[in-house]
């Protein structure tokens, strides 16, 4: 049976933002004097919220953020942004012929996730965005799956979430939701991921193959496993 409702992560699976909020949180701290690896980020800020990011950089160096920190992060972040940010290669077609309604969850702010999009050049998507921000609990928490599987009118088993974070896969596993893992943003190609468990339903790098996989049955997440 095919899935009623795609539910596509933002961040690295719609945008190839992961690499550019990488360097822009390494800038940022590095103005602070605090000295952080790719590795670090990779394993332990994408996928996560930033007030997640924030106390895992204090423990990490001992010392507490400054208050302005996080406009300082996003001052970067959206500079790069308006630079160099590119949509994936091959998801504006997609979105073209997929058939089914569709959404965005994003574990970042809705005005992140809006100023992101409008600089990838998919404004015109119009596709509802959710963030971490509607919700008590951001990801691995099921809770910003299943707002909007509740907004968009769909049960939580006939939704189909799309994610590139264990974090983002996780969270759709405890919405009971199936989930398939997007691998072909540029984080990937630079080593993200390598270590984590394969535990989604499926795993695509291509935009042209998703429009494949989805034209086949999709198993509901009740009868997975």
């Amino acid at each position: 049976m095919s899935a009623d409702l795609v539910i596509f992560d933002c961040d690295g699976v719609v945008i190839d933002s992961e690499m550019l909020s990488c360097d822009a949180l390494i800038e940022a701290l590095a103005s602070l004097g605090i000295r952080i690896e790719r590795n670090f980020v990779f394993q332990h800020c994408i996928g996560h919220s930033f007030p997640e990011v924030a106390a895992k950089i204090s423990n990490l160096s001992g010392q507490d953020l400054p208050a302005c920190f996080a406009e300082t992060y996003r001052a970067h972040l959206f500079t790069s942004f308006e630079r160099c940010l590119q949509p994936m290669p091959g998801v504006a077609a997609m979105f073209g012929t997929l058939d089914v309604p569709f959404c965005i969850a994003t574990g970042s702010s809705t005005e992140r996730a809006e100023r992101s999009l409008a600089a990838a050049g998919l404004a015109s998507l119009n596709a509802p965005v959710f963030s971490a921000s509607m919700v008590e609990r951001g990801k691995p928490a099921p809770d910003l799956f299943l707002l909007a599987a509740e907004r968009m009118g769909f049960p939580p088993q006939h939704c189909l979430v799309v994610e590139d974070s264990l974090p983002g896969i996780l969270a759709a596993r405890a919405a009971g939701m199936a989930v398939w893992r997007f691998t072909g943003g540029s984080h990937f190609r630079m080593g993200f991921g390598a270590e984590d468990p394969s535990i989604a339903d499926a795993e695509f790098s291509r935009w042209d193959e998703f429009i494949a996989l989805i034209k086949r049955p999709v198993p509901k997440a009740a009868d997975a496993l």
